[in-house]
């Protein structure tokens, strides 16, 4: 593992749910919130690009948080 890959795999983008508590998704960032799209799965890319969509609608504004559990 290279250490851009390393740094980005210590955060997360998290979009939380504006209406159902505890509902969100989350993507491996940098810690700029930076996504290398590139590297999700067809799964997470489309709900990556559906979360940043409706944003505002129905998600809030992504944040970006440490994730001690990713680099693990």
């Amino acid at each position: 593992m290279n250490t851009q890959t390393m740094e980005r795999s210590r955060h997360e983008l998290r979009f939380e749910s504006l209406f159902d508590t505890g509902r969100a998704y989350a993507f491996p960032c940098d810690a700029g919130g930076h996504v290398d799209m590139d590297s999700l799965s067809a799964v997470a890319l489309n709900n990556y690009l559906y979360a940043r969509a409706v944003v505002g609608r129905e998600f809030q504004l992504p944040s970006i948080q440490s994730c001690l559990a990713c680099s693990q």
